[in-house]
């Protein structure tokens, strides 16, 4: 599938993705080299896993690994509700035709980890939100990312554990550039040292990251609030 088609597939899965989000990790997927595979991490009914798949499979058709416990947030489970998504996501990729491509993992994350050898080119980190959990996931796969490879991180605009990550370990680190955000979504290549051309744009685009947020949790009318983000946008 292209893109189009892939989101009118997409649109018809629980999920929290945006339309752009979507795009987003649809490219990134597409533009894999084989440089490692493509780590998932957190896949609910396989919304963006639909995305990654169907860009990988038009790019290099890279491998994805899609690690998910399958048994729902922690709000779920604080709630004793019985979740399991898992025959829901089996569904949703065999009929996205990507099942020949995502590699199912029914752990959590750090079980996974702890014996995954393979070098990883892109990965998307959309699992427990807790900061202690998210700075775990950073940690973890931070080192099996390869040089040049992109680590994203969904929900940094509105959730505080993904926040504080990104604001502490990407947007302030030595070791990442090309740093950017799409809705709630930031995303960097990961180098072995960045250059202060690097690191000044890093902290310009964090500006422009916490006006996005400013801007999106006034209580102003909506024409408003798109005006001011459309204004943060053209400032990128």
């Amino acid at each position: 599938m292209n893109f189009v088609e892939t989101k009118k597939f997409a649109d018809n899965i629980e999920g929290f993705l945006t339309d752009k989000e979507g795009e987003l990790l649809f490219n990134l997927a597409k533009n894999c080299v084989g440089n490692g595979v493509i780590v998932e991490i957190g896949s609910w009914q396989g919304k963006s896993t639909v995305y990654l798949g169907n860009g990988s499979k038009e790019g290099g058709k890279v491998k994805i690994y899609a690690i998910d416990p399958h048994t729902g947030s922690l709000e779920h489970q604080k709630n004793n509700e019985k979740i399991w998504t898992f025959e829901e996501f089996k569904k949703n990729i065999k009929n996205a035709a990507v099942d020949d491509i995502v590699v199912p993992l029914i752990e959590t994350s750090a079980e996974i980890a702890n014996n995954f050898n393979q070098s990883v080119e892109l990965i998307f980190i959309d699992g427990n939100h807790e900061y202690k959990f998210v700075k775990l996931d950073f940690d973890l796969w931070f080192p099996k990312v390869s040089n040049n490879g992109t680590m994203v991180f969904h929900d940094t605009v509105g959730w505080l554990g993904p926040k504080k990550v990104v604001t502490e370990f990407i947007y302030k680190s030595r070791y990442f550039k090309n740093i950017d955000f799409i809705d709630s979504i930031t995303y960097a290549q990961k180098v072995e040292k960045n250059n202060f051309k690097d690191r000044f744009r890093n902290r310009y685009v964090l500006l422009l990251k916490n006006l996005y947020a400013f801007f999106s949790k006034l209580n102003l009318p909506k024409p408003i609030r798109i005006i001011g983000k459309k204004i943060v946008k053209i400032l990128k």
